[in-house]
């Protein structure tokens, strides 16, 4: 990645500290997010719950991430960057150690919270983050940001089959995984990185009611709710869709998901910038939707696996690439840009994801499934709204 604006070499290497610790601050969040998908059927068996109970346990997870978005966009804006991301990593893994204890349902629920609210205030803290960093090659650098969010999603599902399979207690992993978290706050408070705080000066055009009122970011948002309600869906219920498979073989289909996401995003970053960034989303939107339906009505298990992992690698460019759409139109406010695009993305996981879980016991778990790839298609009919204008 290319160093900032600034020049010289105390700007590059505060670029590359800030860099290096929001990149593994991904990795970590992408991690978080599969283990309880990963762990879904030791959850259920433990606490007695149905695909319905997951399901809700997914809505107020949802619920709460975007409440961690919208508030630390707020506070990024007032107090800056620093204080907001070493305190997102440290909430989300107050909250892993309350669901590795909890002894009872209610308890598992209430540890969301913390667990929600800290990787959505990461969350969108953290594109705000590059977007300041590489305002000259925005594509590039949120490519790889979140390609560190694909390796973390990507290591999880087959770590976490492959220790619950040799006996490893489930909540051992969640207290790890807490652990790891530690040097992260760490390395956030003492990295040097653009405050985020909002200027008065800004002009009439970076006003939060203009922003809010922006058709295009508009556009982008509802573009990017259907595409992140597509991945959501599919990355939290493929392994209860192949439940017919053995566990290490489910897993192993969605860490192949998430394998196709960071393959994806890795050649975007290296091409992305290439091409025109609307046409190039709205195409991998397209080429998803596909893959899922196909994925969904393949007539094998290994067959359904192989059109998963490919869609995967159609999904990597999708979100990296509207954010930075949204970040080249008001490049003056990338704090709030981003949190408005994360936001919109919460909207989509919470949308229809955990409507899947009362899908999955009226209609069929196959037939939500496909209303995914449906998502995916639609926001590439949304994002030509985008390129029109």
């Amino acid at each position: 990645m290319p160093p900032n604006a600034q020049s010289g070499p105390a700007a590059i290497e505060r670029t590359r500290a800030a860099a290096v610790a929001g990149c593994l601050a991904f990795l970590l969040l992408g991690w978080s997010g599969l283990l309880v998908p990963s762990l879904v059927r030791s959850i259920e068996q433990d606490f007695g719950q149905t695909d319905a109970g997951m399901g809700l346990l997914y809505l107020v997870n949802a619920v709460l991430y975007g409440t961690g978005v919208l508030g630390g966009t707020l506070l990024t804006q007032r107090i800056g960057r620093r204080p907001v991301l070493a305190g997102g990593v440290a909430l989300a893994a107050s909250g892993l150690l309350v669901l590795a204890t909890a002894g009872s349902w209610p308890i598992f629920l209430a540890g969301v919270i913390p667990f929600g609210v800290g990787c959505g205030t990461l969350d969108g803290a953290g594109n705000g983050l590059i977007l300041d960093l590489f305002p000259g090659a925005r594509g590039r650098a949120l490519n790889l940001l979140h390609f560190c969010f694909s390796a973390g999603a990507l290591a999880c599902p087959a770590i976490v089959g492959r220790m619950v399979e040799a006996g490893v207690p489930w909540r051992t992993l969640l207290v790890g995984t807490a652990l790891v978290a530690v040097p992260i706050v760490v390395l956030f408070a003492r990295a040097a990185m653009p405050s985020g705080r909002r200027r008065g000066d800004a002009g009439t055009a970076a006003r939060p009611g203009r922003l809010l009122l922006d058709r295009v970011l508009l556009v982008l948002g509802i573009a990017i709710a259907c595409y992140v309600a597509s991945e959501v869906g599919v990355s939290n219920w493929l392994v209860r869709f192949l439940a017919a498979a053995p566990l290490e073989v489910a897993t192993t289909a969605l860490t192949l998901y998430w394998a196709g996401l960071t393959v994806g995003r890795l050649v975007s970053a290296r091409v992305g910038d290439r091409f025109d960034h609307t046409a190039f989303a709205t195409a991998a939107c397209a080429a998803t939707g596909i893959l899922i339906l196909l994925a969904v009505l393949a007539p094998s298990t290994g067959l359904s696996i192989a059109l998963f992992a490919d869609a995967g690698i159609t999904s990597g460019p999708i979100f990296p690439l509207i954010v930075a759409i949204g970040g080249d139109r008001y490049p003056e406010r990338s704090a709030a840009v981003g949190g408005y695009i994360a936001g919109a993305a919460v909207v989509g996981g919470i949308s229809y994801p955990p409507v899947m879980g009362f899908l999955s016991v009226t209609v069929g778990l196959p037939a939500a499934m496909a209303g995914t790839g449906a998502l995916a298609i639609l926001a590439a009919i949304v994002l030509l709204l985008v390129r029109r204008r």
